[in-house]
């Protein structure tokens, strides 16, 4: 089967790999349909961000089953599937009280051990989502990235008669912009430094949109004035000032979720630290995408919000490819974030 493979930092290849097996009775086959890449995966591709070499990445995907293991009851042949990537152990403390997000001995499909950007991938079944008989799959490859957004969300009890503010309009932000619409949060504002991001959040359903490039944190706190409480803010851009930004808007006794990876320090003068505690900020760490009981609620809403049509995808996607196409266009990205998520189709 064809596969890119990471053979060292920077170096991405199509490979002729063997076709793997059914190994293991909770085993699945699945013929992979479509890959995206996930903003995660590009230090592993250009900044020596992987485990080790040679990988196949590919965490975002969907398939259709072509052969299980003889424990697996609730898949078939032909079935339309998604992966939940992570692999717990179930054993640790962690996992034994259900958060299995924070596990200390996990695997993880495409980055831990071998992904979804090869023509066949064989995972444990625990690890696959079926899908309605009507999802589309392209956007069923979205699942994992829909989830992101909803553990954050779910850790702040939900949004719903919230006002909810998303720094950062990449891929994550977008969707968790959209989800929170979609699960009845009062009002929904996007903030972020690139209009045309701002844009398409507009046409997505954001109620209000900034520009922080434009405006400071002072001038937009005013323009939510009216939005000031019952807030919660998901800081998706993982960048130092963003995680600034989101502590200077915020509202009075509004919650703050991290939800963004960040890979530069971050420093908090004084007063920005002292608007923590004068504003009682509430804090809240998220960290990948799963609850109890496994995977999680994040998985059955983000399986929900697809199959009733509440979740746009197709204008979050930059791009298409097939697998010598998909190479060329990671590669323009020379280590820069995508505009856009670039997908990888097999047919």
């Amino acid at each position: 089967m064809k596969a890119v493979v990471i053979q060292a930092n920077r170096q991405m290849v199509i490979q002729d790999l063997d076709k793997p097996k059914i190994e293991n009775a909770n085993d699945v086959l699945v013929k992979v349909r479509y890959s995206g890449l996930c903003g995660s995966d590009i230090p592993r591709i250009f900044h020596h961000g992987t485990h080790f070499y040679p990988i196949v990445l590919g965490h975002e995907f969907s398939g259709i089953v072509e052969q299980v293991g003889e424990n697996v009851r609730d898949l078939k042949q032909g079935d339309l599937v998604a992966c939940a990537p992570l692999q717990p152990c179930f054993n640790c403390p962690e996992c034994e009280k259900g958060f299995y997000s924070l596990c200390k001995h996990y695997n993880f499909i495409g980055s831990r051990r071998f992904g979804a950007n090869a023509e066949y991938i064989c995972v444990n079944q625990y690890n696959l989502v079926k899908m309605p008989a009507q999802a589309d799959e392209l956007q069923s490859a979205f699942i994992e990235p829909i989830t992101v957004g909803l553990h954050g969300i779910y850790l702040a009890q939900g949004c719903a008669n919230k006002n909810v503010i998303v720094v950062g309009a990449g891929t994550i932000g977008l969707l968790a912009a959209q989800c929170a619409k979609a699960l009845g949060a009062n009002s929904v504002t996007v903030i972020d430094i690139n209009q045309d991001k701002l844009d398409l959040a507009t046409s997505l359903g954001a109620d209000y949109v900034f520009n922080s490039a434009l405006l400071s944190a002072e001038e937009i706190s005013l323009q939510l004035v009216e939005k000031r409480f019952d807030q919660l803010i998901l800081e998706t851009a993982g960048v130092p000032k963003t995680v600034e930004l989101s502590i200077q808007i915020a509202g009075s006794k509004a919650q703050l979720a991290l939800i963004g990876t960040l890979h530069n320090e971050l420093s908090l003068n004084p007063n920005t630290f002292g608007l923590i505690l004068r504003k009682e900020l509430t804090i809240l760490g998220s960290w990948m995408n799963y609850s109890a009981p496994w995977p999680g609620q994040e998985w059955q809403d983000a399986t929900k919000l697809i199959e009733e049509n509440k979740i746009n995808t197709s204008a979050l996607i930059s791009s298409i490819n097939v697998i010598e196409n998909y190479v060329e266009e990671v590669n323009k990205l020379d280590g820069k974030p995508m505009n856009g998520k670039i997908v990888l189709k097999f047919d």
